[in-house]
């Protein structure tokens, strides 16, 4: 039987699936994989589950060894040295570009630069300059400003830590209209996070204020009740009820099973 873990990365929430092609691994250690970018280290956060055969999963290389980590921590201190010397030439080429982040392989086979733009950029010649340099090969990744609040991370409003640093694995499309059925101020200061988008977080208890909302009438209908036709003023999510206001002019305010009675 064949049996697969999942492991983390450095400054990356998402957990990715690797064989464990017989090797015996527990939560937390360090082990070294082929990724799309590389070799890279990457912790257990999963312990060894059984898969099916022909799953298609990269196989785990080995465990970490004490030379392994060695490497990371140097790879880890001339990125920061690759980074500056690749932001002055950028700076000396005039490139709209705003360089964030310097990243090596585990075996320095590839050097990748991700950066920020707001159009498309002729980098040519920088990757030429750089591969001259550093003596190998050079990557270009232009990332979002979502991707960039979580490579650098931070606090939001609620005071906690950015939410797509620490646990969101994707970022999930986020439109103004859960702002408004959550009814919420539709102020950009007030709904926007570290990034300028909308926050993630939005969409966490959306569905859920979908279906409660689903049970009621909405805000501004009419209906007609018992006591006459009324107006509906508020609807009240987290009281599950709705206030009315009546052709008399009273103001009532109903729960949901208040509601089922006099909704006709």
């Amino acid at each position: 039987m064949s049996y697969a873990v999942g492991i983390k990365f450095e400054d990356n929430p998402k957990t990715y699936y690797f064989h464990t092609r017989g090797i015996s691994l527990g939560l937390k250690d360090k082990c070294v994989v082929e990724t799309v970018l590389g070799l890279e280290i990457g912790e257990v956060v999963k312990k060894p589950f059984p898969v099916d055969e022909g799953a298609t999963l990269k196989p785990v290389i080995r465990k970490a060894l004490e030379i392994d980590l060695v490497q990371w921590k140097m790879n880890r201190e001339k990125e920061k040295d690759a980074l500056l010397i690749a932001k002055s030439m950028v700076l000396q080429d005039e490139l709209p570009m705003k360089l964030l982040r310097a990243h090596y392989t585990l075996d320095r086979g590839k050097l990748i630069f991700y950066f920020g733009s707001e159009e498309r950029i002729d980098f040519r010649h920088l990757v030429k300059d750089l591969a001259a340099i550093f003596r190998t090969r050079i990557e270009m990744r232009q990332i979002g400003v979502r991707d960039e609040a979580r490579m650098f991370g931070g606090c939001g409003m609620c005071g906690r830590e950015l939410c797509c640093s620490t646990f969101l694995a994707n970022f999930d499309p986020i439109s103004i209209k859960m702002a408004k059925e959550q009814n919420l101020v539709l102020n950009s200061t007030k709904i926007s996070g570290a990034c300028g988008r909308l926050m993630c977080c939005l969409a966490f208890e959306y569905h859920l204020y979908q279906r409660l909302l689903y049970r009621l009438p909405k805000k501004e209908s009419k209906i007609l009740t018992p006591l006459g036709p009324a107006k509906v003023l508020e609807v009240n999510v987290f009281k599950d009820s709705i206030c009315l206001r009546l052709e008399d002019g009273r103001e009532i305010e109903i729960n949901e099973e208040e509601y089922d009675r006099y909704f006709l």
